[in-house]
C-alpha cells in the first residue's frame, strides 16, 4: 500500500472507533467501546505507517 492509501484507511479506521466508542458509551457497552478504541488506535498507527513510507518512500 500506498502512502495516500495508508492515511486514508487510518483516518477512516479511527473515525469509525470514535463512533463505535460514542455509541458504547451511551448504551453503556462496554465491549462496543473498547472496540471502538482499539480501533482508533488501529487508525492511529496506518497513519503513522503512511507519514513514514512518505519521508522513506513505498519500499518499507
Amino acid at each position: 500500500m500506498g502512502e495516500l492509501t495508508d492515511k486514508i484507511k487510518g483516518n477512516a479506521n479511527e473515525a469509525a472507533g470514535k463512533v463505535k466508542s460514542a455509541v458504547g458509551k451511551a448504551t453503556n457497552d462496554r465491549e462496543i467501546e473498547a472496540e471502538g478504541n482499539a480501533q482508533q488506535a488501529q487508525g492511529k498507527g496506518q497513519q503513522f505507517k503512511g507519514e513514514v513510507k512518505g519521508k522513506l518512500g513505498d519500499d518499507i
